[in-house]
Formats: C-alpha cells, sequence, structure tokens
C-alpha cells in the first residue's frame, strides 16, 4: 500500500514545486517584472495571482512613498564658507523597468543614487549664494531651484521624486560667530541708512511746511492790509460824505473829540493861549463858523 502512494505524493509534491515555482501575486501597493537569467520578460503587472515560467524570476517593488533622511551633509557657499545641512528626500517607484536596470531591483543602491543626485543639486544652489544670503533666505528657496533639475535626474532611474526638504542649516562654530557679527553690522548700516533718509524726509518736510506757513501768513497779512485800507477808504469816503452836509456840525464834534481826549485827566499839563482856536467852542459854544 505505501509504496502505491509514493509516486503519488512525489507527483503532488512536484506539481506543489511547479506551482510555487510558476506563480506568485502582486499586491495594490506593489509594482512588479519578470526576468529570464536577468533579461525583463514581463512587466506592468496588475494586483493579483500571475504565472510565469519556472525559471523566470519576479521581483516586486513597493509603489507606496519611500522616505530617507541625510543629516551632516557639508556644503561650500560661493565664499568658500561651509555650513552643515540636514534633509530629508521623500521618492518612490514609478517605472519598475527603469528601475531594475538602473539599480538591480535594490532599494540601498536607489537610495544611494539618489542621495547623490539630491546632494548634487544642493551644493549647485548653495554654490550660487553666498553664507549670508544662505541663512538669510528661506529653506524652501534652497531646495526649490534645484527640485526641477533633481526630479528629471531620478526619472532615468524610474523614480519618482515626490519631495525633498532643509530640515536644518547649521554652521560650524568658528564660521557662526563671524557671520552673525557681520550681519549684524550689515543690518546695522542699513538700518543707519534708513534714519539718515528718514530724517533727510523729515527736514524736508518741515522745511516744506515752514515755506507753506510763511506764504500763508504773508498772504493773509497782505490781504488783511488790502482789506483794512479798503475798509478805511470806504470809511473816509462815508465820513467824507457825511461831514460834507454839514461842516460846522463836523468842526464842533472833532472838538467835543479833542476836549474829551485832553481835558479832565488827572496829571496833565496843557499849555495854550486863551485865544487859541482849541477853545473855540468853550467861550462860544453858539459860534457857527470855523476857523478861518
Amino acid at each position: 500500500m505505501g509504496s502505491r502512494l509514493l509516486p503519488i505524493a512525489l507527483a503532488v509534491v512536484a506539481l506543489l514545486v511547479l506551482a510555487s515555482l510558476s506563480l506568485f501575486t502582486v499586491s495594490e501597493t506593489e509594482l512588479a517584472i519578470t526576468t529570464e537569467f536577468g533579461a525583463i520578460t514581463g512587466a506592468h503587472y496588475a494586483p493579483g495571482l500571475h504565472v510565469k515560467w519556472p525559471w523566470d524570476v519576479a521581483y516586486k517593488f513597493d509603489r507606496r512613498i519611500l522616505s530617507q533622511t541625510y543629516n551632516g551633509e557639508t556644503f561650500l557657499t560661493n565664499d568658500n564658507r561651509g555650513l552643515i545641512a540636514d534633509f530629508y528626500v521623500k521618492w518612490r517607484v514609478k517605472d519598475a523597468v527603469h528601475f531594475y536596470n538602473a539599480t538591480g531591483a535594490r532599494e540601498d543602491i536607489a537610495g544611494g543614487r539618489l542621495a547623490d543626485i539630491v546632494k548634487d543639486g544642493i551644493k549647485s544652489v548653495v554654490a550660487q549664494r553666498t553664507l549670508q544670503q544662505i541663512v538669510a533666505a528661506e529653506r524652501a528657496a534652497v531646495t526649490g531651484e534645484m527640485f526641477g533639475q533633481a526630479s528629471a535626474r531620478a526619472a532615468n532611474l524610474g523614480i519618482e521624486l515626490v519631495d525633498v526638504r532643509v530640515q536644518r542649516i547649521d554652521l560650524p562654530d568658528d564660521v557662526a560667530a563671524r557671520v552673525y557679527e557681520s550681519m549684524k553690522q550689515g543690518f546695522a548700516r542699513t538700518a543707519g541708512r534708513l534714519r539718515a533718509e528718514g530724517e533727510s524726509s523729515k527736514n524736508g518736510i518741515e522745511a516744506s511746511a515752514d515755506r507753506r506757513r510763511t506764504e500763508i501768513l504773508a498772504n493773509a497779512e497782505r490781504d488783511a492790509l488790502r482789506i483794512r485800507g479798503e475798509g478805511d477808504a470806504a470809511a473816509t469816503a462815508i465820513y467824507a460824505r457825511a461831514y460834507s452836509k454839514d461842516p460846522e456840525f463836523y468842526s464842533f464834534y472833532r472838538s467835543l473829540q479833542a476836549y474829551e481826549r485832553a481835558l479832565g485827566k488827572d496829571g496833565d499839563l496843557l499849555v495854550l493861549t486863551p485865544d487859541g482856536e482849541f477853545f473855540k467852542y468853550l467861550k462860544d459854544p453858539d459860534k457857527r463858523r470855523g476857523p478861518k
């Protein structure tokens, strides 16, 4: 009995081995290719169960976004100053065929080559700026310029570059003090220049305001004198017309005004001749003729 079951068992085992060598599955988060002695024989497999020749090899790649961090990378600026940067890269496999041909299906090799691409891009951007410009700029400005170029180079690896971010920019201790002191002096010069410009503007505004004030007062004084002169002229004309109707009354009225101003004040001393014109109406109030 046992001797008759042995061939069946061997056949079942052989079928299972053949099935394991001929069948493979692809999940929703994977890309897959098959190769025959190193040459690609199949690609673009949909999720599910697939069949291959037993001697073919199936390679699967994670199609999800992968992240890799790089710390303490040193770059030289345009003024030959060193700076230390930490950055991370987010990427994913987009073309399984290109990825296999470029990296041999090894994610560590892909990560290393991608890191070199990103470092070269950051190095190029940093080398175009001085250390002060790098420190003062936003981090996105440092990586934004090189992202397009790095993406094009990463596409040759079958990789889609999703994001590159500089997390930290630091300076060596011996450089940091000089840089900050230089920036402090630069800001002080800028502040001094702005203060000088503000003081100059202030003086100009004050001078213009003083000139305008002088012009307004002069014009007002001129107008006041003109109006006052016109009023005096009008008053004189009115008085002349009124007094011309009775010259004797006008003379009498003017004499009374003179008496009011000159007489009856304590401490006043007048030396006048009694026969003078001043006392004409005191001696003869009914006198109707004026002085000859």
